[in-house]
């Protein structure tokens, strides 16, 4: 069996890539499933429904063994780990095995009976306050160690002990695919209370570890990560009881106000690629736009775009070239979504448009890497929003919808550049949501709760100093 399986992954390689030729030649026929022939069409663009026939190898999580104080948490992170591995959308994951597998020597020729492909096995040490996780991934079809590392574990009360178990977790996505994984990151988004007021929350990127960053009773909301993943921009009204843009450091708490020196609202802010600029609109100050603020100098406002309309959510291109945002320019309530050069300049339309039914697109993501723009709209003047991907090389000519049911707003990419997280509304409640955008699987993150406009970090590491 095991020498018979290099032939098959050459086989199961050469399939796939048939497979995708074959998606790609169908995916202008837009071709629809039953659920999706009961929607109404989007105008003008081809949407594709298809997702990639991705083959998800059997990935086994041995229970971890414990030394020298760590068996008091070796569970906890196999638990952990186990989990982020399957939310990844990328293996089948077989856990909760017995400890009869444990062993001193692996039996690949035993796991490889059971079907599993990658195996993962992990012992934790105690190392003065905290731990130190020995971490190894085995091919089971070549019989040897395909990886190793060593990662520090603080103590379980430490508010970063998950966060150094997802540093982990992420590790293996990378050994195998080469790719970034997601579990090593954390989604900030404004709750609103039982008072109307709003003030901004953060959970694990696997919805546990919930906790407040700010208690203004008031507005506060629209809060964007930094690019190292150590500060959040938001708006808040908390001093003048109007829209302005601040800064918290989450390494020291220190919180300060971004002073553009302009009146107006000041919302929407987002982080440059390189973390010094700020971009944000400002509306209502007789003329409207979008305005970049330099942090590093603190100075310098420009304006990039602006007029009797109103541009607002800008979101930035990988390589901080381009910028995405709606925008109701065309003279109508319903806004668009737009791409323009970052310096300001001529801005195309991306969204889906006819003249008469011009529907209602707005909040767009640009993704970590890569050409696409996620955003939040609806066919026509009624109806409940879903969750789109445009592909911004052929102008948004071609779109993704990935949700069908309830209403789907403020979507935001992962580090991965494959989830999204976004505002779900149920017959149960609010609640958010995150959607795989290669599968199309769903998954609940935090349920019962009136979230509004969260936003996906980078991938952060710990700092054991």
């Amino acid at each position: 069996m095991g020498e018979l399986r290099p032939l098959f992954w050459s086989v199961l390689v050469s399939l796939r890539a048939a497979l995708l030729a074959l998606w790609a030649a169908l995916l202008p026929l837009a071709v629809m499933s039953p659920l999706a022939a009961q929607q109404d069409s989007i105008p003008g663009v081809t949407l594709g429904l298809l997702y990639e026939a991705e083959f998800q190898p059997a990935l086994a999580v041995q229970p971890f063994l414990g030394r020298l104080g760590g068996e008091s948490v070796a569970s906890r992170i196999e638990a952990i780990i186990a989990r982020d591995l399957r939310y990844s959308d990328r293996f089948e994951v077989m856990d909760s095995l017995p400890r009869s597998l444990v062993g001193n020597e692996i039996d690949y020729q035993l796991w490889d009976q059971l079907g599993a492909v990658w195996l993962v096995s992990g012992s934790v040490e105690g190392a003065g306050s905290g731990f130190v996780l020995v971490l190894e991934l085995h091919d089971v079809v070549y019989g040897e160690i395909h990886e190793q590392g060593r990662f520090p574990i603080p103590d379980p009360a430490d508010e970063d002990f998950r966060l150094a178990a997802h540093i982990a977790s992420d590790a293996i996505v990378e050994w195998i695919y080469r790719e970034p994984g997601m579990a090593a990151s954390r989604i900030v988004f404004s709750l609103r209370t039982e008072d109307f007021n709003q003030d901004l929350y953060v959970i694990d990127s696997d919805g546990e570890n919930f906790r407040r960053l700010t208690s203004y009773d008031d507005l506060t909301m629209s809060p964007s990560w930094s690019p190292d993943g150590n500060k959040i921009t938001y708006l808040s009204r908390k001093t003048t009881g109007l829209p302005r843009i601040y800064e918290l450091d989450l390494r020291t708490s220190v919180e300060r106000p971004v002073d553009a020196g302009r009146e107006g609202d000041h919302i929407t802010p987002t982080y440059s690629p390189n973390g010094r600029h700020v971009a944000f609109a400002i509306t209502g100050a007789n003329r409207s736009g979008i305005f970049t603020y330099d942090l590093e100098r603190s100075c310098c406002l420009t304006q990039v775009s602006g007029g009797r309309w109103d541009d607002l959510s800008p979101t930035y291109s990988p390589d901080g070239r381009w910028l995405a945002f709606n925008s109701n320019r065309l003279g109508t309530p319903h806004p668009q979504i737009y791409l323009m050069p970052a310096t300001g300049g001529q801005a195309d339309l991306i969204s889906p448009y006819l003249y008469g039914q011009e529907g209602y697109y707005t909040s767009p993501d640009w993704a970590p890497f890569g050409d696409h723009v996620a955003f939040h709209g609806r066919v026509g003047r009624r109806g409940r929003y879903n969750i789109l991907v445009a592909d911004v090389a052929d102008r948004g000519r071609r779109l993704r919808q990935l949700t069908w049911e309830g209403n789907n707003e403020d979507p935001s990419w992962a580090p991965d550049g494959r989830h999204l997280v976004f505002v779900g509304v149920r017959d149960w409640g609010t609640g958010l949501m995150v959607v795989d955008t290669a599968t199309g699987t769903y998954r609940m993150l935090r349920r019962g709760i009136d979230v509004r406009v969260p936003d996906w970090s980078p991938s952060l590491g710990w700092d054991p100093s």
